[in-house]
């Protein structure tokens, strides 16, 4: 028993370690990583991808009953935002938007759930390539939108995550007891 706590106890500490060792040391790399963690990136929480798994359209449109989102509409409001940055950076004229927030959030349809869940993975992909393919100067220009879309990104997640939890339909082998 000892020794598999010890064991435990240095896989714990090995954690920060790898990651130290994978370090990203340019901006583009920088920028990626926080990408890719909200994304599919296993890491230091629950990536987008796994968060959003293997759930029907009527568990992604289950609510608590006390004014909360469901898991959908938590999707479809992380697929509005991320698009609408993606088409700004592309120097693109955003769809129409009235400005409500309250509609990034609404517009979500049990009808269109598995389409919701490719287009979060497709706009994730394109964000990532964008950085990707940018000169120097349009990424330094705009890290500070790719450092919105993380924090906006890994916030949703995070209560994607309790939904399910709340839900029970979330399993914990999946990252988060």
């Amino acid at each position: 028993m000892i020794k598999q706590v010890v064991v435990f106890v240095l896989l714990l500490l090995a954690i920060p370690v790898y990651a130290q060792d994978k370090k990203p040391t340019t901006l583009r790399e920088v920028v990626l990583a926080e990408l890719k963690s909200t994304h599919g990136a296993e890491e230091w929480f629950v990536p987008a991808n796994i968060a959003v798994k293997g759930l029907t359209a009527e568990q992604a449109s289950w609510t608590d009953g006390k004014g909360n989102h469901s898991v959908g509409q938590l999707a479809y409001h992380l697929v509005f935002w991320n698009r609408r940055n993606l088409q700004v950076l592309k120097g693109e004229k955003p769809d129409k938007f009235s400005g409500d927030n309250d509609e990034t959030f609404d517009k979500f349809d049990t009808k269109t759930w598995n389409e919701t869940v490719q287009q979060l993975d497709q706009v994730m992909n394109e964000l990532e390539k964008w950085v990707e393919g940018a000169d120097d100067a349009k990424l330094k220009e705009n890290a500070q939108v790719f450092t919105h879309i993380s924090t906006h990104n890994a916030y949703h997640i995070g209560q994607i995550i309790y939904v399910r939890k709340e839900q029970g339909s979330w399993d914990p082998k999946n990252g988060v007891r």
